[in-house]
Order: C-alpha cells, then structure tokens, then sequence
C-alpha cells in the first residue's frame, strides 16, 4: 500500500469512493443527504484547492483517502475514507498518521464524527482521540468533536 498526495485527476475516482464508503452512515442516519454524498465533483475540485489531500493506493487503485488542513495551531482532519473490502486492515490508521505526520507541528489534531457512528468513534479513540463536545447540524444530526493533543516536551 502506497500512501500519496493526491492530483487533481484522482478527484472523480475519490468521490466515487467516498459515496460509497459514506452508505453505511447514512443508513446508520437514516439520512440519504449528508454532505458526503451530495457533494459534487466541482464541489470536491474547489476543496482540494484549499488542503492536503492523500489517497492510499493498492496496485494503483485507490482504497482511501483523508483530507486535512492546519489554521493557527490546530489541523482540521476530514472525510476519512476506506474501501469496504480495505476496511480493519490499518488503512485508516495510516492516513491518519500521515495526516499527522505532514502537520506536526500543529498542536491539535481536530476532527467530527456523528453520534451514533459507534465503529468510528471507537477507531478514533484508539488513535488518542478524545470527544470534546457535541454540535448539531440544519438537519439535527448530532456530530462529536475528537481531539488529539500534541504534548510537547519543554526543556
């Protein structure tokens, strides 16, 4: 498995794999419109031109991907994606520690889950993650805020 900077050509194949990577939370929502499968390729085209976007490849096809960006001391890690046939295999795991590995000098590492998503929750945690709080959206589904905090050694 490969783990690389994504160009703009893989942006297609990449909301394909987010549709259907996101199915089972909305079956879990009951809610066929969360933002990851309505977004549009324009719309995935104007995102990645403001962060990193990386893609976990096998044999050149792409198996995941997670999107990230740093504003003042925290980065903003979003719509992690993994293949159903890729998923419990460290895919995941790897995009995340990528993520923090371009970002480390952040001090925070942030991103959202909903509620109810009781296998992402649990990945996250495992990561060091840590729900901060609880926000709804216009549809009034309840997100959790992780945190990861960077400690740093003082001399």
């Amino acid at each position: 498995m490969q783990i690389e900077q994504v160009v703009i050509d893989d942006l297609s194949e990449i909301l394909s794999l987010q549709k259907l990577a996101f199915q089972n939370e909305a079956e879990i929502y009951s809610d066929c419109k969360i933002p990851p499968l309505t977004q549009s390729l324009e719309d995935i085209k104007e995102e990645f031109q403001q962060k990193v976007f990386l893609k976990a490849a096998v044999n050149s096809e792409i198996i995941g991907s997670v999107r990230a960006f740093k504003e003042k001391r925290s980065c903003y890690i979003g719509k992690l994606i993994v293949h159903p046939d890729f998923q419990n295999q460290g895919v995941g795991t790897r995009l995340i520690q990528e993520v923090e590995g371009i970002f480390r000098d952040a001090e925070y590492f942030v991103l959202w889950t909903g509620h109810k998503s009781e296998k992402s929750i649990c990945f996250y945690q495992k990561l060091g993650y840590k729900a901060v709080k609880a926000t709804f959206d216009i549809r009034d589904n309840k997100f959790l805020r992780l945190e990861k905090r960077k400690y740093r050694v003082t001399e």
